[in-house]
């Protein structure tokens, strides 16, 4: 039986309605707790860390752009995460973006971990410290060769290791 135009209104409605509910559920669903191998209290991490390495290690903060003297870090080195002394990146992988957040094309084998994010109504690929779970940044896919990768990181999320 041939349906009206309003039925199939209706059912796109509907659809498109329902779509819209699970997309906004799928964004303000938090994500699943995970372990990892240094694990601390809030207030642990709290005596650990700066108020700004808290805020975006451990809340997923950013810190305002070109903020970071990290940027204009050149010697050769390592990036490691404050929080746990992780290696996570060589400055043979740094270069300079033009986006005012310290950024690599890799990072060290097994250092860190990547995750959907959901946040802010967009899709993006967060950056995790493998060892202890805090938020370093985002990756994205306009990088230089060879991985075309930019790990955008927060330099608060780092500290310079020279050698």
């Amino acid at each position: 039986m041939p349906r009206s135009f309003d039925q199939i209104s209706l059912s796109r409605r509907t659809l498109l309605a329902a779509m819209g509910s699970a997309s906004a559920l799928a964004i303000a669903a938090p994500a699943k707790a995970r372990s990892y191998p240094v694990n601390f209290t809030e207030d642990q991490w709290r005596q650990r860390l700066t108020p700004t390495q808290f805020a975006i290690l451990r809340k997923a903060g950013t810190e305002r752009a070109y903020s970071s003297p990290l940027n204009g870090e050149h010697r050769s080195g390592t990036f490691v995460c404050p929080a746990d002394r992780n290696p996570l990146f060589s400055s043979k992988t740094k270069f300079d973006s033009h986006t005012g957040w310290p950024s690599f094309w890799k990072p060290l084998p097994g250092a860190v971990l990547t995750a959907t994010d959901r946040t802010f109504g967009m899709v993006r690929t967060e950056v995790r410290c493998s060892r202890c779970g805090g938020h370093l940044g985002h990756v994205f896919d306009d990088g230089p060769p060879p991985t075309g990768k930019r790990y955008c990181m927060n330099g608060a999320a780092m500290i310079f290791t020279p050698g």
